[in-house]
């Protein structure tokens, strides 16, 4: 019997130790750092997918839709699906199972709703430590829906391995888009509610705004029309994400994104665990309390706070 907190269970791919473990992760437990160590060589055997836009757009439906497809072909699904925090209680307020509730009951399907507690970017700051127990959990398909913030939203770039871009005709998200350079990080576009009228028009204007992008070289994303909600579309959308695992595969791209999740997730650890140290340990908290309270009164300004502290630093080097 191990020793490492929920081990056993989540390499069996357990649904309750699945989500002890996680929670473990969110809470930021100490036991976390073991558990996350022991798994890490675990992890690489899934596909990562990303299912980002703005809300309202039918994203929920579609991580259902494209789980019941998997499904269908015998793959694990794991759901790691980011809501706004709730200001009442820090948890997620959307709770997307009610929508997935006929998915909920399947053993092989695994649905976490997590919330962003204040962390930019439309993820969840343990978003990427749950990825790492799904995936050392054995699941072949793992879906990551954002929180659906719209400008925010890039950083689910850094954490799948194809990220699918859901639009709506008439919503106007083809200004959004240039707004929120949504079109650098869309490996594949998706039109959803393509039965509503304009659905073509959208089409057209994403394929219009791509050519101004020059950072899709190789890899030209292709614009999918959907109707999750009647399952339309699906298996054409799977196609197109198998052909951009293939893609990522032979043109090395995947262990450039590989490195760059890597390099984030290292860098994120010690900007927390500066600050942890920093703050408490450089300065008590106390004065840095009176050091907060200097700024607001006009006593000081932020540059000159921030930098007095970072004065204080002494690296030492061997």
């Amino acid at each position: 019997m191990s020793d490492v907190p929920f081990l056993e269970g989540v390499l069996a791919g357990r649904a309750r130790p699945l989500a002890q473990a996680i929670s473990l992760v969110e809470s930021n437990d100490p036991r976390a750092a073991e558990l996350l160590a022991a798994i890490y060589p675990r992890t690489g055997g899934a596909r990562i997918i990303g299912i980002t836009g703005s809300p309202g757009s039918g994203k929920s439906t579609l991580v259902a839709a494209l789980t019941r497809h998997y499904r269908a072909r015998q793959k694990r699904v794991g759901i790691i699906a980011v809501d706004p925090t709730s200001p009442f209680t820090g948890g997620a307020i959307l709770g997307d199972r009610i929508r997935m509730a006929d998915l909920y009951t399947d053993r092989n399907v695994f649905i976490r709703s997590m919330a962003t507690r204040g962390f930019l970017g439309g993820l969840a700051r343990a978003t990427n430590d749950a990825v790492d127990v799904l995936d050392a959990a054995g699941f072949d398909i793992i879906l990551v829906e954002t929180v659906g913030v719209g400008q925010d939203e890039v950083e689910v770039v850094r954490t799948v391995q194809t990220n699918l871009v859901v639009l709506v005709p008439g919503m106007g998200d083809d200004i959004q888009a240039i707004k929120a350079g949504i079109m650098e990080i869309g490996d594949i576009f998706v039109v959803n509610k393509a039965d509503r009228p304009g659905a073509d028009k959208t089409v057209t204007e994403v394929t219009m705004m791509m050519s101004l992008v020059e950072e899709h070289a190789e890899w030209v994303p292709p614009i999918v029309k959907t109707v999750a909600s009647k399952g339309d579309g699906i298996r054409e959308l799977d196609e197109a994400v198998a052909k951009h695992d293939e893609y990522l595969r032979t043109s090395g791209e995947l262990d450039r994104r590989n490195r760059d999740r890597v390099r984030i997730r290292i860098e994120t650890q010690l900007k927390e665990g500066f600050m942890d140290r920093l703050i408490g340990g450089t300065i008590g908290r106390d004065d840095y309390e009176t050091l907060l309270e200097d700024v607001l009164r006009k006593r000081n300004n932020p540059h000159d706070a921030a930098n007095g502290v970072l004065n204080r630093v002494r690296f030492t080097t061997k």
